[in-house]
């Protein structure tokens, strides 16, 4: 998946860290949208170790938890921010 550029006007972009990994981001989109961007599809494992990813994208069904600086946030309600560390709990 990739973001719409043709006219668009973005402010420039920032780093985020995800599993240890550079990703470009947008200040202003949510970190889900970076994360789907990147070209990520799942964002958590099941107990059972089946992928999931987001579902709503706005807030309500906690599909899209990951572990932002050591708190689980919901990727869809959380602003992309310069320098923030993302564990997603999903190798690569």
């Amino acid at each position: 998946m990739t973001r719409i550029e043709t006219g668009v006007e973005r402010p420039e972009p920032v780093t985020i860290t995800v599993d240890g990994r550079d990703v470009p981001a947008y200040p202003g989109e949510s970190l889900a949208a970076a994360l789907l961007a990147s070209g990520r599809r799942a964002f958590r494992r099941t107990a059972s170790g089946e992928p999931r990813g987001p579902f709503c994208n706005m807030g309500a069904c906690f599909e899209c938890v990951v572990e932002v600086e050591g708190r689980r946030l919901r990727a869809c309600t959380t602003a992309v921010s310069d320098g923030m560390d993302v564990r997603t709990g999903v190798a690569g």
